[in-house]
Formats: C-alpha cells, structure tokens, sequence
C-alpha cells in the first residue's frame, strides 16, 4: 500500500512527497483509512512507529474539509495531550510538516515558560491545539482555552502520563469536552487503569497494536560489555573517548543516576548534558537542542525524559543501564535506526543485570555481540547479586561507587559473606528505585 492508496487530499499528497514519504507503516496503513471515516482508534504503539502521522494526517484532512470560517474567528476543533514539552512540540512540528500546503493554524503549549505569548496566540484563533496537561488545565481555568468545539481528541502516551501521575488533570479536562467527538487513544502499554480509562471515553473503537519493526532492531549494531556496576563510569569514559563516537545517548534508569552520570564525564573533560523529570521544561528543552544541534555530543536521559525524543543521524545508543521492561530496550536502541540509518547499541550488563539481558535477548531473538576486548571486564561475578533479606548490600562500600575494587578486596567480601550468610539458590539482585 502507498499514500496514494489512502483517498487522501492533494495538498496533503503534496506535502508528502515533498518529504519523501510514499509508503505508509503498518500503523499508518492500518489507522487512516478508519479514522478517515470517522472511528475512535486505540493504538497500542510506542514513539518510532509513525503513529504521529497516523492520527496527524486525518485529522488535517476532516478539519480542512470542514473549514469555513475566517482566521479571525478560528476556534479549537482538534486537541492533542501530550505527557512532556519534548513530545508535544514534535506533534505541532508534524502537524505543520503534513498540512503546509493547508490553511490550519497549530500552537503548542506547556508549563515551564512564561504563559503570555501562548495566551497572545490563543486570543488570535486556532485550529489545532497541542499541549501538556498541567498548563492546558491552567489556561482553561483562566478561560484562555475553551474546548466546546473540539471534534477531534487525542492522548497520546497515555501510560506515561499514569507515570508522571498526570491522570488526574487529563481527565478533568475529558469533562470539558463535548460528548460527540471522535477520540484516539495511544498508549505503549495497557495497565488496569489506563485500560479504564480508555474504556471510558472510546466508543467501538478501532484496535490498532503495533510494536518497532524488528527490522528496525536489525539494522542497528548492539553490543554488550559486562562490567562490574562500579567500573560504568570509567568505561563510558574509555568508550566515549573515541571521536568515532560521534552523537551518543545514554540511558541512566534513574534520575540520580544521570546526575552522576554526567558529573563523571565532566570530571573527565567530556561535554554532557541531562535530562529527566527534576529539569524545569526550558532546562531540558536547552540540553535537547544542543544535542541536535551538535552543541553537545553526549545526552544523558532516563525513559520518560527521553520519550518523543526524535534526533536524526544519532550514531550511537548506550545502555548505561539495561531496563527492567525488554521492550524499552527496543525503544531504547530503536532511536538510532530512523529513517533506516543504522548504528550502533551499546549496553554495559552487570552480574546483577544478566537475568535482564536474557529477557531481552528472548524478545528480540538476535544475539548481541560481546565484547571482552576492554579496560573493564566484570570480575564480580557472585558478589553483586548476594543481598540479605532487607535489601541492603552485604558489603561495607556501596555497589555504585565509582573507583573499582580490588581482586584481593573482592576476596575479603567473599569470605565475610560466606561466614555470616547461608548459601541462597534464588536471591534477587540490587534494584534502584525506578525513574
């Protein structure tokens, strides 16, 4: 199937060829023609599949078909929640790519910058709002935003907001939606409380699940090096010394843990930036675009800061430390394999993460190449895994410390545990609070 197959508009067309686009993904394939007719859509679907265009491309179309009135009294017909600032500009960006050859105005809004030039924008008229909960609730309290227009309705990374806890503001701004509305639901994954939700405000839908192509995952290079929790920093600092390292992410699983992160490097000398949840929106808006800019070489992000982050030619994705959940890792290493560009995933596996890295090679079913030619390799290999009862470490230093630790200091530990623990045959390894 093409685009030219999907009964589109020819300013749209246009706009499609222009960026080269001809060939539509499996969500897109399988979500415009119903959503051209009018059908609510739940979309089980992670950032990389091209659901943006899936309902970006309809919703320009239903609106432009039904556009009558002047820009001077251009009112909200299509809404699109968003859970972070990153996200939603890049939906705005799509909306203005796919219907600039359209007369439809976009704006875009969230929290963490001053509200008077959104407010300005919105005073002049729009047709299609992007925006993030909290902010979007805040203007329409002040009555800036009203939403009895709305004929079209979009949340987007449902899962992620049930994350940032921002369920409670998406569904008081539901209430302020009329109830004849066609609604498009996407969410990565389905816990109980988002399956409620959804169930509460689609109505017949149609069900859409897609994952990244695995041809995605097969383009990309990955490799795994095992090393001792304490010796990561030093060898993403071996690693990243190496100018064939052109533009790196790097995935830290907690937010502390990205601080630190990027506190080592710069020790090191090498130019790093973070972001996640504690950065204020302007903060982490300023370290994305210098990395895309080439301002910063290294980018250092948990998961949900990292979510709708779209960085052409990013040559290499490195686990720091590998998700708990394998389908993040395809997400993960998905982000430098756009556009079919390939390159390079590299994961550091701890003796305590060996049971993660099974789950993902079990999902992926591609093997990882393993590197053993390096400064670092594990040597703890029972250790880091041995944990009394209430989860403390066994030992007297902490497992995340930075300087490595001895062969003859790793003896002493074994022999202080074997004196004052029974052997255990199935004791979990250490785990971080999540992000």
């Amino acid at each position: 199937m093409l685009f030219e197959d999907l009964n589109l508009i020819e300013p749209i067309k246009k706009a499609l060829k222009t960026k080269g686009f001809t060939k539509p993904t499996p969500i897109q394939s399988r979500a415009i023609p119903s959503l051209l007719k009018g059908m609510d859509l739940l979309g089980c679907a992670q950032t990389g599949t091209g659901k943006t265009a899936a309902f970006a491309i309809p919703i320009l179309q239903g609106i432009s078909l039904q556009h009558k009135a002047s820009a001077n009294h251009r009112q909200i017909q299509a809404l699109i929640i968003a859970p972070t600032r990153e996200l939603a500009i890049q939906i705005a960006d799509s909306f203005e790519e796919y219907g600039e050859n359209l007369t439809l105005k976009t704006l875009v809004i969230y929290g963490g910058v001053s509200q008077n030039p959104q407010t300005k924008e919105l005073t002049k008229g729009i047709d299609i709002l992007v925006a993030t909960p909290g902010r979007l609730l805040d203007l329409i309290n002040q009555r800036f935003v009203s939403l009895k227009n709305v004929k079209y309705f979009v949340l987007d990374e449902a899962d992620h907001m049930l994350d940032m806890g921002m369920l409670q503001d998406v569904r008081k701004i539901i209430a302020h939606l009329p109830k004849e509305k066609q609604t498009m639901f996407f969410s990565a994954t389905m816990p109980a409380e988002i399956e409620k939700l959804a169930n509460s405000i689609l109505k017949s839908p149609i069900k859409v699940m897609v994952t990244p192509p695995s041809s995605t995952v097969e383009i990309i290079e990955q490799e795994i090096y095992y090393v001792d929790r304490g010796n990561k920093v030093n060898l993403l600092i071996d690693l990243l010394k190496n100018k064939d390292i052109i533009s790196a992410l790097v995935f830290s699983r907690t937010k502390h843990g990205a601080n630190k992160i990027v506190k080592n490097l710069s020790k090191a000398g090498l130019n790093a930036e973070a972001i996640h949840g504690n950065k204020s929106q302007t903060a982490r808006q300023l370290a994305l675009n210098n990395f895309k800019e080439r301002k910063t070489r290294i980018l250092v992000a948990t998961d949900i800061a990292a979510r709708g982050i779209d960085i052409e030619e990013l040559s290499h994705v490195i686990n720091f430390d590998l998700p708990e959940v394998p389908e993040t890792y395809v997400h993960r290493i998905g982000r430098t394999g756009r556009a079919r560009r390939g390159g390079t995933a590299i994961s550091f596996c701890s003796q305590a993460e060996k049971p993660l890295l099974k789950s993902i090679q079990k999902l992926t079913t591609k093997s990882i190449i393993e590197i053993n030619d390096h400064a670092y390799p594990l040597v703890e290999t029972n250790i880091e895994a041995i944990v009394k009862s209430n989860g403390r470490n066994t030992s007297k230093k902490p497992m995340t410390q930075d300087k490595p630790r001895s062969i003859r200091r790793n003896n002493e530990i074994k022999k202080k545990v074997a004196r004052t623990e029974k052997p255990r045959s199935n004791v979990k390894g250490y785990k971080t609070k999540n992000d």
